[in-house]
């Protein structure tokens, strides 16, 4: 194939995303990349998005082979902020021009918990113009639309890997884990009226490249909003976890493909928001950085209290978990203009896709 003449297509097929996603010469990936960007600066142009992350609570039903806070990992101290805490912090990110913030948590189904973040997101949305973005696993018809009612517009919900076999080696064979009923909860969010957002992990035991390129057929066929997607990181006391190491190779080779991922997902489906996942940072000290140069345009800075931050990894090795929101602001600001970007104050980002969307409906 010859990479020059892919890149000034308009459109992509399946087996190009994979020679594109395979790519391992240093120059061709530069090519990618700034291909990338390009498209990036032609849709939504140079411009980053915050979205002031408060990661509430680490209680969790759920019991996935990889995460961290899965419900029987015994070394996990847990917390649920507070409604006062957690509406301070709303507030810090309003005053402080975020334009919108991104509430996250463990999963729960049950009423009372349903109940708490339906007064939350009302009580933000009294503090000012903020959107909301919701991250709290598979619910309801119900109370994805109570929680739309109550303000909520952004929900992210990461299909994990489009291929069934391989998510379900990712989760306990139960009632609660469950491919057509994740996959169905991405349909009902999007019925509701939500601008809905999935993911992958990339770099996943048994993952191909093939898989990869099936991912972001998957985001086009469900009509994705916003990706966050970033390389799979261990947690050591997890299933998947326990006694591995990565060699260093390993890392490499996943920091390289998660990147692939956000550069081929933008140049393929151009006006969606794509994250900067803190992932690559994990493996990568400079991976946001990257993850912007090769298409990303959205970031999410932790905001989660101080005492909170360290009990809530879903990997080892999470940066960030020390530094203050204020170190993290400056922090994240200098890696937006080290590339050539600009921070988008006070507004609140929204899928360029999903508006293009609704004109073409209309």
């Amino acid at each position: 194939m010859n990479l020059d003449a892919i890149l000034k297509k308009d459109d992509l097929t399946k087996e190009e995303l994979v020679y594109l996603l395979d790519l391992k010469n240093t120059e061709d990936i530069s090519k990618l990349h700034k291909r990338a960007y390009e498209i990036k600066l032609e849709t939504i142009g140079n411009k980053v998005y915050y979205r002031g992350l408060i990661e509430f609570s680490n209680i969790c039903v759920k019991n996935c082979n990889y995460c961290g806070i899965r419900r029987d990992n015994k070394s996990v101290e847990r917390f649920h902020m507070t409604k006062e805490e957690i509406l301070d912090t709303a507030k810090w990110i309003y005053e402080n021009g975020y334009g919108s913030i991104a509430l996250q948590s463990g999963e729960r189904q049950d009423d009372e918990f349903t109940e708490f973040v339906e007064d939350i997101i009302k009580e933000i949305k009294k503090i000012g113009n903020l959107g909301i973005t919701l991250s709290l696993g598979e619910q309801s018809y119900d109370t994805y639309k109570r929680w739309f009612d109550a303000g909520a517009h952004r929900y992210l919900l990461r299909i994990e890997s489009s291929n069934e076999e391989i998510y379900n080696s990712l989760h306990p064979k139960d009632k609660l884990h469950d491919f057509n009923t994740r996959k169905q909860c991405l349909i009902d969010l999007r019925n509701i009226g939500y601008q809905v957002g999935t993911g992958v992990m990339i770099g996943l035991p048994g993952q191909t490249v093939e898989d990869l390129a099936n991912d972001i057929l998957f985001y086009k066929e469900m009509d994705i909003d916003m990706i966050g997607m970033g390389p799979y990181a261990l947690h050591k006391d997890t299933p998947m976890g326990q006694g591995k190491e990565d060699s260093i190779e390993e890392i490499q080779d996943r920091v390289r493909y998660g990147l692939n991922m956000i550069a081929v997902t933008r140049i393929f489906l151009k006006d969606v928001n794509i994250a900067a996942t803190t992932a690559l940072q994990a493996l990568d000290p400079l991976g946001r950085e990257k993850g912007l140069k090769a298409g990303a345009n959205i970031l999410m800075p932790i905001t989660t209290i101080g005492k909170h931050r360290a009990k809530y990894q879903l990997y080892d090795n999470k940066p960030c978990v020390e530094d203050t929101k204020e170190e993290c602001k400056g922090c994240l600001a200098g890696r937006v203009k080290s590339v050539g970007d600009e921070i988008v104050y006070g507004e609140w980002g929204d899928s360029p896709h999903f508006y293009n969307k609704q004109k073409t409906l209309g």
